[in-house]
Protein backbone atom coordinates (compact mmCIF):
# COMPACT_ATOMS: atom_id res chain seq x y z
CA UNK A 1 0.00 0.00 0.00
CA UNK A 2 1.33 3.38 -0.95
CA UNK A 3 0.85 6.33 1.40
CA UNK A 4 -0.99 9.39 0.12
CA UNK A 5 1.31 12.36 -0.43
CA UNK A 6 1.28 14.61 1.41
CA UNK A 7 0.32 12.47 4.39
CA UNK A 8 -2.91 13.82 5.90
CA UNK A 9 -2.55 15.09 9.47
CA UNK A 10 -4.89 12.42 10.88
CA UNK A 11 -2.87 9.63 9.26
CA UNK A 12 0.39 11.15 10.47
CA UNK A 13 -1.03 11.12 14.01
CA UNK A 14 -1.99 7.43 13.73
CA UNK A 15 1.45 6.51 12.36
CA UNK A 16 3.20 8.45 15.14
CA UNK A 17 1.06 6.69 17.76
CA UNK A 18 2.06 3.27 16.38
CA UNK A 19 5.73 4.26 16.58
CA UNK A 20 5.22 5.43 20.19
CA UNK A 21 3.62 2.11 21.10
CA UNK A 22 6.45 -0.01 19.73
CA UNK A 23 9.17 2.56 20.50
CA UNK A 24 10.06 1.19 23.93
CA UNK A 25 12.97 -1.22 24.49
CA UNK A 26 10.96 -3.59 26.70
CA UNK A 27 8.09 -3.72 24.19
CA UNK A 28 10.54 -4.46 21.38
CA UNK A 29 12.05 -7.27 23.46
CA UNK A 30 8.57 -8.63 24.28
CA UNK A 31 7.61 -8.63 20.61
CA UNK A 32 10.89 -10.31 19.73
CA UNK A 33 10.25 -13.07 22.27
CA UNK A 34 6.65 -13.47 21.05
CA UNK A 35 8.02 -14.10 17.56
CA UNK A 36 8.83 -17.59 18.87
CA UNK A 37 5.19 -18.15 19.84
CA UNK A 38 2.64 -17.16 22.44
CA UNK A 39 3.63 -16.84 26.09
CA UNK A 40 2.26 -15.97 29.51
CA UNK A 41 3.39 -13.01 31.60
CA UNK A 42 5.35 -15.44 33.79
CA UNK A 43 7.12 -16.97 30.79
CA UNK A 44 7.94 -13.55 29.38
CA UNK A 45 9.15 -12.35 32.79
CA UNK A 46 11.41 -15.40 33.10
CA UNK A 47 12.81 -14.89 29.59
CA UNK A 48 13.35 -11.13 29.75
CA UNK A 49 13.65 -10.15 33.38
CA UNK A 50 12.11 -7.04 34.82
CA UNK A 51 9.17 -7.23 37.17
CA UNK A 52 6.00 -9.11 36.28
CA UNK A 53 4.13 -5.84 36.85
CA UNK A 54 6.31 -4.07 34.27
CA UNK A 55 5.89 -6.90 31.75
CA UNK A 56 2.11 -6.82 32.28
CA UNK A 57 2.02 -3.04 31.83
CA UNK A 58 3.83 -3.20 28.50
CA UNK A 59 1.70 -6.11 27.28
CA UNK A 60 -1.40 -4.08 28.16
CA UNK A 61 -0.16 -1.20 26.00
CA UNK A 62 0.56 -3.56 23.10
CA UNK A 63 -2.86 -5.18 23.55
CA UNK A 64 -4.76 -1.86 23.56
CA UNK A 65 -2.94 -0.94 20.34
CA UNK A 66 -4.08 -4.20 18.72
CA UNK A 67 -0.56 -5.53 18.29
CA UNK A 68 -0.97 -8.52 20.63
CA UNK A 69 -3.95 -10.64 21.62
CA UNK A 70 -4.59 -12.27 24.94
CA UNK A 71 -6.32 -15.54 25.65
CA UNK A 72 -7.31 -16.84 29.08
CA UNK A 73 -5.69 -20.20 29.78
CA UNK A 74 -6.73 -21.50 33.20
CA UNK A 75 -5.48 -18.92 35.69
CA UNK A 76 -2.95 -17.49 33.23
CA UNK A 77 -3.28 -15.22 30.22
CA UNK A 78 -1.40 -16.12 27.04
CA UNK A 79 -0.23 -13.33 24.72
CA UNK A 80 0.43 -13.62 20.98
CA UNK A 81 1.32 -11.19 18.21
CA UNK A 82 -1.68 -10.30 16.05
CA UNK A 83 0.02 -7.65 13.90
CA UNK A 84 3.17 -9.14 12.36
CA UNK A 85 3.85 -5.89 10.48
CA UNK A 86 5.72 -4.75 13.60
CA UNK A 87 8.48 -7.19 12.65
CA UNK A 88 8.83 -5.61 9.21
CA UNK A 89 9.18 -2.20 10.89
CA UNK A 90 11.88 -3.52 13.24
CA UNK A 91 13.76 -5.23 10.41
CA UNK A 92 13.67 -2.05 8.33
CA UNK A 93 15.05 -0.01 11.23
CA UNK A 94 17.74 -2.63 11.93
CA UNK A 95 18.74 -2.57 8.25
CA UNK A 96 19.09 1.22 8.42
CA UNK A 97 21.19 0.98 11.57
CA UNK A 98 23.42 -1.66 9.95
CA UNK A 99 23.93 0.60 6.92
CA UNK A 100 24.85 3.57 9.14
CA UNK A 101 27.33 1.44 11.08
CA UNK A 102 28.86 0.10 7.87
CA UNK A 103 29.23 3.65 6.51
CA UNK A 104 30.83 4.82 9.76
CA UNK A 105 33.14 1.83 9.73
CA UNK A 106 34.18 2.65 6.15
CA UNK A 107 34.82 6.30 7.06
CA UNK A 108 37.00 5.26 9.97
CA UNK A 109 38.88 2.73 7.88
CA UNK A 110 37.50 -0.30 9.67
CA UNK A 111 38.69 0.97 13.05
CA UNK A 112 35.34 0.70 14.89
CA UNK A 113 34.94 -1.92 17.58
CA UNK A 114 31.65 -3.31 18.86
CA UNK A 115 30.33 -1.65 22.01
CA UNK A 116 30.88 -3.64 25.17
Amino acid sequence: MELPRPIPEELATLIAERFRVIGDPMRIRLLDRLRDGSATVGELHAALGGSQQNVSKHLGILHRAGIVSRTKEGTAVRYAVTDPTVYAICETVCGGLRQQLDELDALLGGATEPAR
